[in-house]
């Protein structure tokens, strides 16, 4: 696994690498240290993962991450922060990164990156539980009218408690191609780009 590693501190940014790389599975490609880094770093080495701060002078990493995701769609973003601010959750959520970590959580790191690399999107538990308030709305949601079906709501919520399409087909008694085929219509409907954004989207809309 290629990762890129962005962290204004450089100190840090160098520990990382040198963590990251006493794992056998891990390479990284290069360090960065500041979101201009980041964007530059990942066009040019198209990394399995960019690990990335976000607080940082000029271009902070949320803002980079947003460029980075408008050019890369498919890109694997996981911020890792001292800062559990509720803000920066919503709009780490929200722009479709892959997960967000304290740094606090130091043995949690490598897990966290191969997650990600293989296909999950990873937060704290700290940031979990909070989820649910932190993307409460006022007002009810009225999913007919993007002609949401009742199904497509149970696996939209089954989505955003973070079920597997294995796991949502054997509790709805559907096969896994059906689950996915669901998925994929439910975020057309709602133009979302994955189940990141579409358990976001859910939250925000209780």
């Amino acid at each position: 696994m290629r990762v890129v590693v962005v962290d204004d501190d450089q100190l840090v940014a160098i520990s990382l690498k040198t963590i990251l790389e006493a794992d056998a599975d891990i390479k990284v490609a290069a360090t960065g240290y500041s979101g201009s880094d980041a964007v530059s770093l990942y066009e040019k080495f198209r990394p399995e993962v960019l690990l990335m701060d976000i607080r940082m002078e000029e271009v902070n990493g949320l803002e980079a991450a947003e460029q980075i995701l408008a050019a890369y769609p498919e890109a694997r973003i996981l911020f890792l922060t001292t800062f559990s601010d509720d803000e920066y959750i919503v709009k780490a959520l929200s722009i479709g990164a892959k997960g967000y970590i304290l740094k606090q959580d130091f043995e949690g790191i490598v897990p966290a990156l191969k997650a990600v690399f293989g296909g999950q999107s990873v937060f704290g538990g700290e940031i979990v539980d909070r989820l649910p308030v932190l993307m409460q709305s006022k007002e009810e949601f009225d999913y007919s009218r993007y002609e949401i079906t009742e199904k497509e709501r149970a696996i939209i919520e089954l989505v955003a408690e973070g079920f597997s399409n294995k796991e949502i087909a054997g509790k709805l008694f559907l096969s896994e191609g059906t689950v996915r085929n669901y998925i994929s219509a439910v975020l057309e409907k709602l133009s979302l780009r994955d189940r990141t954004q579409l358990a976001v989207f859910y939250y925000k809309n209780l």
